[in-house]
Protein backbone atom coordinates (compact mmCIF):
# COMPACT_ATOMS: atom_id res chain seq x y z
CA UNK A 1 0.00 0.00 0.00
CA UNK A 2 1.20 3.35 -1.10
CA UNK A 3 2.16 5.99 1.60
CA UNK A 4 -0.13 9.29 2.42
CA UNK A 5 2.37 11.49 3.26
CA UNK A 6 -0.57 13.19 5.74
CA UNK A 7 2.32 14.83 7.58
CA UNK A 8 3.50 16.81 4.43
CA UNK A 9 -0.33 18.33 4.91
CA UNK A 10 -1.94 20.94 7.63
CA UNK A 11 -3.81 19.49 10.78
CA UNK A 12 -6.96 21.13 8.87
CA UNK A 13 -6.40 19.49 5.58
CA UNK A 14 -6.36 16.49 6.95
CA UNK A 15 -8.97 16.60 9.06
CA UNK A 16 -11.34 17.74 6.26
CA UNK A 17 -9.73 14.59 4.26
CA UNK A 18 -10.95 12.36 7.04
CA UNK A 19 -14.04 13.58 7.34
CA UNK A 20 -15.09 13.92 3.54
CA UNK A 21 -13.60 10.32 3.30
CA UNK A 22 -16.18 9.33 6.26
CA UNK A 23 -19.16 10.82 4.20
CA UNK A 24 -17.73 9.52 0.95
CA UNK A 25 -20.33 6.36 0.81
CA UNK A 26 -24.32 6.45 -0.41
CA UNK A 27 -24.96 4.46 3.36
CA UNK A 28 -23.24 7.08 5.64
CA UNK A 29 -25.24 9.68 3.60
CA UNK A 30 -28.09 8.21 4.55
CA UNK A 31 -27.75 7.38 7.87
CA UNK A 32 -26.89 10.64 8.32
CA UNK A 33 -30.02 11.62 6.87
CA UNK A 34 -31.74 9.73 8.78
CA UNK A 35 -29.68 11.45 12.05
CA UNK A 36 -31.27 14.84 10.98
CA UNK A 37 -34.32 13.18 10.42
CA UNK A 38 -35.04 11.82 13.87
CA UNK A 39 -32.40 13.43 15.64
CA UNK A 40 -31.22 10.38 17.42
CA UNK A 41 -31.88 6.88 17.35
CA UNK A 42 -29.89 3.24 18.24
CA UNK A 43 -28.64 0.84 15.43
CA UNK A 44 -31.40 -1.24 14.92
CA UNK A 45 -33.89 1.45 14.00
CA UNK A 46 -31.39 2.10 11.01
CA UNK A 47 -31.30 -1.50 10.35
CA UNK A 48 -35.07 -0.98 9.99
CA UNK A 49 -34.76 1.99 7.61
CA UNK A 50 -31.62 0.86 5.39
CA UNK A 51 -31.40 -2.56 3.33
CA UNK A 52 -28.52 -3.53 5.15
CA UNK A 53 -27.40 -5.72 8.13
CA UNK A 54 -26.70 -5.06 11.06
CA UNK A 55 -23.00 -5.97 11.50
CA UNK A 56 -22.91 -3.28 8.26
CA UNK A 57 -24.66 -0.15 9.64
CA UNK A 58 -22.44 -0.38 12.64
CA UNK A 59 -19.41 -0.89 11.02
CA UNK A 60 -20.39 2.45 9.10
CA UNK A 61 -22.06 3.99 12.63
CA UNK A 62 -17.98 3.40 13.64
CA UNK A 63 -16.39 4.90 10.37
CA UNK A 64 -18.93 8.29 11.42
CA UNK A 65 -17.93 7.72 14.92
CA UNK A 66 -14.13 7.80 14.24
CA UNK A 67 -14.47 10.55 11.81
CA UNK A 68 -16.14 12.90 14.59
CA UNK A 69 -19.09 13.27 12.59
CA UNK A 70 -21.39 11.55 15.05
CA UNK A 71 -21.42 10.22 18.72
CA UNK A 72 -22.67 7.81 20.57
CA UNK A 73 -24.70 7.79 24.40
CA UNK A 74 -24.74 4.16 26.07
CA UNK A 75 -28.64 3.58 27.39
CA UNK A 76 -28.11 0.13 28.57
CA UNK A 77 -27.34 -2.45 26.70
CA UNK A 78 -27.15 -0.15 23.30
CA UNK A 79 -26.30 3.34 22.10
CA UNK A 80 -27.65 6.31 21.48
CA UNK A 81 -26.19 8.12 17.92
CA UNK A 82 -26.76 11.53 16.85
CA UNK A 83 -24.90 14.00 15.30
CA UNK A 84 -21.77 15.98 16.34
CA UNK A 85 -21.86 18.97 15.78
CA UNK A 86 -17.60 19.81 16.16
CA UNK A 87 -17.21 17.55 12.94
CA UNK A 88 -19.86 19.46 11.03
CA UNK A 89 -18.63 22.83 11.78
CA UNK A 90 -15.36 22.03 9.87
CA UNK A 91 -17.59 21.31 6.91
CA UNK A 92 -19.33 23.78 7.40
CA UNK A 93 -16.55 26.25 7.41
CA UNK A 94 -14.93 24.28 4.29
CA UNK A 95 -18.27 24.98 1.97
CA UNK A 96 -18.42 28.38 3.43
CA UNK A 97 -14.90 29.42 2.50
CA UNK A 98 -15.74 27.53 -1.13
CA UNK A 99 -19.07 30.08 -1.48
CA UNK A 100 -17.00 32.95 -0.69
CA UNK A 101 -14.56 31.57 -3.51
CA UNK A 102 -17.68 31.37 -6.52
CA UNK A 103 -19.65 34.53 -5.24
CA UNK A 104 -16.00 36.54 -5.69
CA UNK A 105 -15.12 34.51 -9.19
CA UNK A 106 -17.56 36.05 -11.17
CA UNK A 107 -17.61 33.19 -13.57
CA UNK A 108 -13.95 33.97 -14.45
CA UNK A 109 -11.64 30.55 -15.08
CA UNK A 110 -8.82 29.36 -16.61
Amino acid sequence: MGVTKSENFTVEQNELAILAKAIGHPARIAIIQYLIKVKSCVCGDIVNKLPLSQPTISQHLKELKNAGLIKGTVEGNTICYCLDEAGFSKIKAFTEHLNLYFENQNNQCC
